[in-house]
C-alpha cells in the first residue's frame, strides 16, 4: 500500500503518494480555500485524485497548523483560524471514510528529516520551520514527541530568550502575547525588525541579498536575526538537547546562518559545551508533505 501525504499550509494544500522506498508516484496542489467546509472538500478531492493517478489506495497523513486536543480533537492554536475549534482529523475521517493520522505541520517536517533526511541516524533530532511563521518539532528514536496535551514542541511561540533592552518586550503576537519567537526569528520578523532598525520596507529576501552586497545596515540586521535563533537553539538545548537541530521554511535557504549559528548556540547553552549540528532539511519545501505520509510508519 502507497503511504500518502496531505501538507496543509497556509497558502497552499499539497498531497503527494510514496512508494515504500520513498520515491514520488504523484504530487498534486491546490489554493488554500480560507474556509472550512471548502478545507475539508478540497483535502478528499486531492486524495481521490492521487489515488486514482497511482492505481492504489493509500494510507492518509496530514500534517497541519496547530494540533487536535488529545481530549476532544478539536483544532487549536493554528494560524489558519478557520480550524481552530473544529474537529478537523474526524470530519476528514468521514469525508473519506477511513482513518485518517494528523499532526502538527512542523512535527511532520521534523519527522520527515529524521526518517530519511538531514537527520537520519540521530536518536533525536529537532525540526524548526523558519518561513513567514516559526514552528518546532521534536523527534526521538523515530517517534514524534507530542507531550501530555499535545503542544510539544511549539517553539514559535515561547519568548525570546535573554532579550536585550532594545528586543524587550517584542512585537504583539497574533496568539495575543508580546516578544514570540515567531515574530523575531521568522523572515516576516527579520523584515520587520529592518524596517524598525532602518525605516526601510524591504521583504526578507531583499535584505538577506542587501546583506550579501555589502549593505551595512542589512548586514546589522542579519546579525540580530543570527544572535536570536541561536539564542532560541540554545533554549532548546537546555530542555532537550538533540543531537541535531533541522532547519526548513524559506529563512532555512540563507546558507551564511549554518557556520554562524553553532557559536551563538554554545555561547548560551549551559556550560558552554554544546557540539551539535544545525543542518539543512534535505527535503526543503517536500518535508511536510513527506512527513506527514510517514504517519503510518
Amino acid at each position: 500500500m502507497i503511504q500518502i501525504g496531505v501538507d496543509f499550509g497556509g497558502t497552499k494544500i499539497e498531497a503527494a503518494a510514496l512508494n515504500g522506498s520513498g520515491d514520488f508516484l504523484a504530487r498534486l496542489r491546490a489554493p488554500n480555500p480560507g474556509g472550512y467546509d471548502a478545507a475539508i472538500r478540497d483535502v478528499r478531492d486531492l486524495v481521490l485524485k492521487v489515488e486514482e493517478d497511482t492505481g492504489r489506495q493509500g494510507t492518509i497523513g496530514i500534517g497541519a497548523p496547530g494540533s487536535p486536543s488529545p481530549r476532544d480533537g478539536m483544532m487549536r492554536n493554528a494560524n489558519a483560524t478557520f480550524l481552530n475549534g473544529r474537529p478537523f482529523q474526524q470530519d476528514l475521517e468521514a469525508a473519506l471514510g477511513r482513518a485518517v493520522r494528523l499532526a502538527n505541520d512542523a512535527n511532520c517536517m521534523a519527522l520527515s528529516e529524521a526518517f530519511d533526511g538531514a537527520a537520519a541516524g540521530a536518536r533525536s533530532a529537532f525540526g524548526v520551520i523558519i518561513g513567514t511563521g516559526v514552528g518546532g518539532g521534536l523527534v526521538v528514536d523515530g517517534k514524534i514527541v507530542e507531550g501530555a496535551n499535545g503542544m510539544g514542541g511549539e517553539m514559535g511561540h515561547i519568548s525570546l530568550p535573554w532579550m536585550t533592552p532594545d528586543e524587550y518586550p517584542g512585537p504583539e503576537c497574533w496568539c495575543g502575547k508580546r516578544g514570540c519567537l515567531e515574530t523575531l526569528v521568522s523572515g516576516t520578523g527579520l523584515q520587520r525588525d529592518h524596517e524598525r532598525r532602518t525605516g526601510e520596507a524591504m521583504e526578507a529576501p531583499a535584505v538577506i541579498e542587501a546583506a550579501r552586497a555589502g549593505d551595512a545596515q542589512a548586514q546589522e540586521t542579519l546579525d540580530a536575526y543570527v544572535s536570536r535563533l541561536g539564542r532560541a537553539l540554545a533554549m532548546i538545548v537546555n530542555i532537550a538537547d538533540p543531537d541535531v537541530f533541522v532547519l526548513g521554511g524559506g529563512m532555512s535557504n540563507v546558507t551564511e546562518i549554518y557556520d554562524r549559528l553553532p557559536e551563538v548556540v554554545s555561547a548560551h547553552a549551559f556550560g558552554g559545551a554544546w557540539q551539535g549540528r544545525v543542518v539543512q532539511a534535505r527535503w526543503g519545501d517536500s518535508s511536510g508533505v513527506r512527513g506527514a505520509a510517514r504517519l503510518w510508519s
